[in-house]
């Protein structure tokens, strides 16, 4: 295989709420069509392996044959299930990374590609902090949740333009348009190693 030649997966990352009582009666197939949707673009679909939003999104990611990676807060598996309560199905493979909550946000998004935020709460919103603060592709799931709309009020208010994040109100029109952010980033970071190599 030509080595030259070869692309890593995509790594697209769904943040969204572990309890979901405020989210709405269609948020659930929201969740699965996002997953759906991430897995047909043959990406690889990361979650912060816990229930609600992102179990969704990796249920139907699973369902439409793709490959789930979970980042946990536990430092075990042992304590990933018996004391945070949280589900090892519907993934491929869990890292546990031992930092709890906030230091597990930073390990999720960061080792995205991009992320995607759906009906979510406070931990939702720092999982978008970060991710805006290091510039990722961001995709904003516009729907019946306030979650977009305080995501628009923390923008409108941070008094930071930043021209990586999209909104759509359609899964599959939200992927393409973040697909297309991430491999523009390809592209460049490609052209920038040619011409930096070129010649030695």
């Amino acid at each position: 295989m030509d080595s030259k030649n070869t692309r890593l997966q995509m790594k697209l990352c769904v943040s969204g709420a572990a309890e979901t009582g405020h989210c709405g009666i269609d948020a659930y197939d929201k969740g699965l069509e996002l997953g759906r949707e991430i897995a047909r673009h043959g990406a690889m679909l990361v979650t912060g392996a816990t229930t609600g939003f992102p179990l969704w999104a990796a249920m139907g990611a699973k369902e439409a044959g793709g490959f789930v990676l979970g980042f946990s807060p536990a430092g075990s598996e042992k304590e990933h299930i018996e004391t945070y309560n949280l589900p090892v199905e519907y993934h491929d493979a869990i890292v546990y990374t031992g930092f709890g909550y906030p230091g597990r946000d930073l390990i999720l998004t960061r080792s995205s590609d991009a992320v995607f935020f759906g009906c979510g709460r406070i931990g939702t919103i720092h999982e978008f902090t970060i991710s805006f603060e290091d510039k990722k592709p961001i995709g904003i799931f516009e729907a019946d949740w306030e979650t977009d709309e305080v995501l628009k009020n923390i923008i409108e208010n941070g008094h930071r333009p930043n021209d990586r994040i999209v909104f759509d109100t359609d899964p599959k029109g939200l992927v393409d348009k973040i697909v297309g952010l991430v491999n523009k980033d390809r592209v460049n970071r490609a052209s920038f190693h040619f011409a930096s190599t070129e010649g030695v």
